[in-house]
């Protein structure tokens, strides 16, 4: 197994940061084998046309050799279906853990958040794949006046923490500069 987690703000380059480190990874495990491919987890979904352009952009950008998954709610069951030597990167969490807690909708409970998050991170630390996941460092800004963003900021702080705990290597990327946190 082996959990690398990558944080940082909105357009903070983290991204690219995994994309670029997963292509390394992966050229490391080939070593004169068969190419692998590289498996991306996209956890977005496309609400609007704007959203649709941010998609396109990260699909453009990554260029070929990717097989693409889409999991905007059932991470963890898809996560499960990976081997070792597989090389997947996952962006991003907290897109996922939005997309949790609205669906549960007006009724979103913290203990449907809790069991959601715990699934996620048994799953991570029993995959023998290597998994890079991407983050959002949300913590860094003022506490929200909302109940529903109080409950995203607060869950995605601690789901962070909890990844944080399991993975091998934790980086946190600023305007395009990653700082390595960890491992």
């Amino acid at each position: 197994m082996s959990v690398h987690l990558i944080l940082g703000g909105a357009r903070s380059g983290k991204s690219s940061h995994a994309e670029q480190w997963v292509r390394q990874v992966s050229t490391q495990f080939q070593r004169g084998e068969v190419s692998r491919p590289l498996h991306y987890v996209a956890t977005a979904i496309a609400f609007d046309d704007e959203m649709k352009t941010r998609i396109e952009h990260h699909r453009h950008s990554r260029g070929v050799g990717w097989v693409e998954h889409e999991a905007p709610l059932a991470l963890a069951e898809l996560l499960k279906r990976f081997q070792a030597d597989d090389v997947v990167l996952v962006d991003c969490l907290t897109l996922w853990l939005n997309n949790v807690i609205f669906n549960h909708g007006d009724m979103a409970r913290a203990d449907d958040i809790h069991d959601a998050v715990n699934t996620l991170v048994d799953v991570l630390s029993a995959s023998s794949a290597y998994l890079c996941l991407v983050s959002n460092e949300v913590g860094l800004g003022v506490v929200p006046m909302g109940q529903v963003s109080r409950l995203f900021v607060d869950h995605a702080g601690w789901m962070n923490q909890r990844i944080a705990a399991i993975a091998d290597r934790v980086d946190f990327v600023a305007a395009g500069l990653p700082m390595r946190l960890k491992g």
